[in-house]
């Protein structure tokens, strides 16, 4: 079966035998492979990521797949943008002929067993997110190893916004020995300091102008950080977010970088992050920054 071809230069596959056949033969002549994995409405963070990709690989497979598992809301599910077309417009004026496209359906992913594998991260499923969004790890997890095992790439790219996602990647695939190095990317921002998301893409105006105060009150945090306990950086962060009348906190919680839990005491030889969760409105919204 031919590749479906929305734009000439930029082959988009929807079934992994199509892919794996053209994969092969990149092996063969020992091109190295990275991957970008994502659920699509792609904006300058992803592009990000593929150039970043492409820099260091011969070739790069971007995957777009909304995957159901992942997802403890329906209804976020069931918005979720979904934009192929415009996705492979942007792919291509990042590159015309380096980039290929695995855009499968639900079916050719799962085989008609739409349910998610249960893993065991050491623990960093429990923080956060997962004290937040039931089963979202081994969604995630059920995805990257599939997306994994089909393309078999050399090198994959994360962004560092869902910082706990990129750790239980790397948990995944030091557990079960798969031959990828997994890439970490900073994050890229909006000139308002907003992390660039596909969900802010439904904010209302008024939503989408008061979000940059999420990352203004991180970066506050982080000099505040340098002086105070976190149990007091986070209790002024609380009451700022109480001042805030179109966004809601979720949680703020200042962890260690490598396991995750939540800091209680800080220690000199220990790397911090600061992670939170806002609603504007109905769109859920992440972020996170360094402390130290």
């Amino acid at each position: 079966m031919h590749p479906l071809n929305f734009i000439r230069t930029v082959e988009v596959y929807s079934e992994k035998q199509q892919i794996k056949k053209v994969l092969g033969a990149f092996k063969d002549q020992n091109f190295t492979l990275g991957m970008v994995p994502t659920m699509g409405a792609l904006h300058k963070g992803h592009l990000a990521l593929v150039e970043r990709a492409l820099q260091e690989n011969d070739k790069v497979v971007v995957s777009i797949f909304v995957n159901p598992t992942q997802f403890d809301n329906k209804a976020d599910l069931q918005n979720y943008p979904r934009t192929l077309e415009q996705d492979v417009a942007l792919l291509k004026g990042v590159s015309k002929d380096r980039i290929l496209v695995y855009a499968p359906t639900v079916e050719d992913v799962y085989e008609g067993r739409l349910q998610a594998e249960h893993f065991d991260y050491d623990g960093l499923e429990f923080e956060m997110e997962g004290r937040f969004r039931d089963g979202h790890f081994d969604g995630v997890g059920t995805i990257v190893k599939r997306l994994f095992e089909i393309v078999k790439p050399n090198n994959a790219y994360f962004g560092e916004k869902d910082f706990q996602q990129l750790q239980i990647v790397k948990k995944l695939v030091e557990k079960f020995h798969i031959p990828v190095n997994i890439v970490g990317c900073d994050i890229y921002r909006e000139d308002s300091g907003l992390a660039m998301s596909s969900r802010n893409t439904r904010l209302k105006k008024e939503y989408l102008e008061a979000a940059p105060f999420i990352y203004k009150t991180l970066t506050a945090a982080k000099t505040y950080f340098g002086t105070k306990s976190a149990k007091e950086v986070t209790q002024w962060v609380e009451n700022e977010f109480k001042k805030q009348e179109l966004l809601e906190l979720e949680y703020f919680i200042i962890a260690d970088v490598i396991t995750l839990k939540t800091l209680t005491e800080k220690e000199n030889n220990k790397q911090y992050r600061a992670f939170i969760a806002v609603y504007a409105d109905d769109i859920r919204l992440i972020d996170n920054i360094a402390l130290n």
